[in-house]
């Protein structure tokens, strides 16, 4: 399944092969058992080889300066009748009308479902959605565990702030029989003075 970094790379490459008037922007969404390749193709064409060597510089500016991120590799810049940039989870192949019509790469990848722009947007909000459900759900799991664990610590504080309620009543009532057992002390020797004449 693509994550959702591929996804938001694709749609901010499709939206840069917009802004440079690229022509038939076709989204691919290729089988996974019939495609080790990538998980998507972006299919566009230019009306000539300058457009397309102007789509291919926007998408890779775009992706760099939003992103961070470079193709793997790019051919056919030089000739720019056929274009391919690998970002591997998606390939973009920008055309000349003569070179797609000639090559027909949407005929070849029958099993490949096309997507709109749109559907891709669709799909995105459904993997942020799934993505944030996860993570509430995580959360909520890890709040338990934690208000789990602090029960007994809470039991436990509980125990000593009642112990040391307890203890100063006992330490005020320890001093005042010292005094006493001194009274007694003194008295004594009075009586055995009292004695002797």
């Amino acid at each position: 399944m693509p994550s959702l970094e591929t996804n938001q790379l694709l749609l901010a490459a499709a939206a840069a092969c917009e802004d440079k008037k690229a022509e038939d922007i076709r989204i691919l969404k290729l089988d996974p058992a019939e495609s080790g390749l990538a998980d998507y193709f972006l299919i566009c064409n230019g009306t000539n080889d300058r457009q397309n060597l102007a789509i291919t510089d926007e998408i890779e500016l775009r992706l760099k300066r939003d992103f961070g991120v470079y193709p793997n590799s790019v051919e056919g810049r030089r000739q720019g009748e056929w274009i391919l940039m690998d970002y591997v989870d998606f390939i973009v192949h920008v055309f000349s009308a003569e070179k797609r019509a000639f090559y027909g790469l949407e005929r070849l990848r029958k099993s490949a479902t096309s997507l709109s722009v749109a559907d891709l947007n669709a799909e995105l909000k459904a993997t942020i959605a799934a993505t944030r459900a996860k993570k509430s759900t995580a959360k909520k799991a890890a709040a338990k565990k934690a208000a789990a664990k602090k029960a007994p610590e809470k039991k436990a504080a509980a125990k000593k702030a009642a112990a040391k309620k307890s203890t100063p009543a006992a330490a005020k009532k320890a001093p005042a029989r010292k005094p006493a057992a001194k009274k007694a002390v003194a008295r004594k020797p009075k009586k055995a003075a009292a004695s002797k004449p």
